[in-house]
């Protein structure tokens, strides 16, 4: 049942005392004709709706998008209700947790009910109470920046935790106690790491110390959350501010404790640099890219357990096989998809393929380079350019036109080869039709062998490539039945498989 016009008016009466005066606020906040719709149903129906939390922030930097939040007095199932007939889609996925969305000429809408939300002591899954008011449900979200809110239609500003003086003094604080924010919801600390590096805000005093503090806590978060908001991190502007506050509160040690391990001790005799640093260096460098972020993240992950000092250095063999299976590993923890996993784990594992160049690179070389890096191609020339961090400039130009002289002979190379489609002369079918023999793993091993010859040798005649089976087959002690000449008996000219 909608509230009586006095209980509007209470309500109204007590978000009075922070409603802040922005001129031109509707102009400035720029809402699709979407959202003054909703706004004048909820009215109609006497019931309360604010746009609220990064949609607010987000609007007042310039930047809002076609996702919107809002938050209202109305319980789920008339908030459906007051949807109904005028949006194009509902959606009630969230409805346990208060929330229904929407969508209506092309903007996406989440309203959710006012409420609290809290995670008992040891419970994965919050605890949701609903709430009859604005601003006790301000006071419950996470950051001051986020904890701001515009009654709609009226166009009413209510600030009660002064986050738009933080967003302009770029600070980082809780509406509350930083330790009770953060132990209500301990992946709120996660997401204090997001916002450094995003919004380039500067943590509060107390605000670190709280996340030293409650750090723990994280354990109760399940996978899936904390995978989620690592990826908003990392796809973020300048994910390093956020990482390096991971690492300095040990929130990092919680769910990713190889990171922190990339700070080695320095050796004052075998000089190296400090491989946390770089790593971050090359994140951002990368393009906010996730498979390409976690790589850059991830590539040197299998330094600490391959390190070794000799007497030119210290070195970190074979790192990349080492990390490869690290990250695999880790990802597989994080709940990240498969094909995520695995692309992830051929990037590490081929980000140092390109340094043997400096040995010069012949076309079998570049094509065996592009036939392994498959689909990933762009990415993993992109991670390698990104991997040079050296402050030598002279290395550093090296590093660069090397790398753009290997892309100009895979451009050279693809303009004579079909370098995508990397393929034998024979197929299965034929190389079974020769050698007179049914499927099974032979034919796979000729299939490699094939391949192999045509990556060392290029595109070959498939006559040659009968003459080149019928070799290899004979030193296994099998007789071909088809002519080099003809191919298998019949024809030799299947179809390819």
């Amino acid at each position: 049942m909608a509230k009586s016009r006095k209980g509007v008016r209470r309500e109204a009466a007590e978000a009075e005392g922070h409603v802040v005066i922005i001129p031109g606020l509707q102009d400035l906040l720029g809402l699709p004709r979407a959202a003054l719709e909703l706004a004048e149903r909820f009215r109609s129906r006497r019931r309360s709706l604010y746009l609220v939390g990064g949609s607010v922030r987000d609007a007042l930097l310039g930047r809002l998008h076609g996702d919107l939040d809002f938050a209202t007095d109305a319980r789920p199932e008339e908030t459906a209700e007051i949807l109904r007939g005028w949006a194009d889609s509902i959606w009630h996925t969230g409805a346990a947790f208060g929330t229904i969305s929407a969508s209506k000429d092309g903007t996406r809408m989440e309203i959710t009910t006012f409420r609290k939300e809290v995670y008992p002591e040891q419970d994965r899954h919050p605890h949701v109470t609903f709430a009859d008011d604005i601003l006790t449900d301000l006071e419950r979200r996470d950051f001051t920046v986020n904890a701001m809110a515009v009654r709609l239609p009226e166009m009413d500003f209510l600030d009660p935790f002064g986050g738009l003086a933080d967003l302009a003094r770029k600070l980082l604080r809780t509406p509350l106690d930083p330790a009770r924010t953060f132990a209500e919801d301990p992946l709120r600390m996660l997401r204090a790491a997001r916002f450094l590096s995003s919004l380039e805000l500067t943590p509060a005093p107390g605000l670190t110390e709280a996340v030293r503090a409650e750090r723990k806590r994280l354990a109760i978060v399940s996978a899936e959350r904390i995978r989620d908001e690592l990826s908003r991190l990392l796809v973020s502007e300048r994910p390093s501010r956020g990482l390096w506050f991971l690492v300095e509160t040990g929130l990092a040690e919680e769910f990713m404790p190889e990171l922190p391990s990339l700070a080695l001790e320095q050796d004052p005799v075998h000089r190296h640099k400090d491989v946390l640093r770089h790593t971050l260096a090359v994140v951002d460098k990368t393009p906010p890219d996730l498979v390409l972020r976690l790589a850059a993240l991830l590539h040197d992950i299998g330094k600490p357990k391959t390190r070794a000092f000799g007497p030119e250095g210290v070195s970190f063999h074979h790192h990349e096989v080492v990390g490869a299976r690290m990250a695999e590993e880790r990802l597989r923890a994080l709940r990240y998809p498969t094909e995520v996993i695995e692309d992830v784990r051929k990037l590490v594992f081929l980000h140092m393929r390109f340094h043997t160049f400096r040995f010069g690179w012949s076309d079998s070389a570049v094509r065996r380079y592009v036939r392994d890096a498959g689909p990933l191609l762009e990415k993993l020339n992109l991670l390698v350019r990104a991997d040079c961090t050296t402050r030598n400039p002279a290395r550093a130009r090296e590093l660069a036109r090397n790398m753009d002289l290997l892309e100009e002979r895979i451009r050279q190379l693809k303009e004579k080869e079909d370098l995508a489609r990397l393929r034998p002369a024979l197929n299965g079918h034929e190389i079974m039709a020769f050698l007179g023999i049914p499927p099974g793993p032979l034919v796979g091993e000729a299939w490699r062998m094939l391949l192999e010859v045509r990556i060392e040798r290029g595109e070959i005649p498939k006559e040659e490539a009968y003459r080149i089976l019928a070799e290899w087959a004979r030193e296994r002690g099998l007789e071909p039945k088809g002519s080099p000449d003809t191919g298998g008996e019949g024809s030799g000219k299947a179809e390819d498989s």
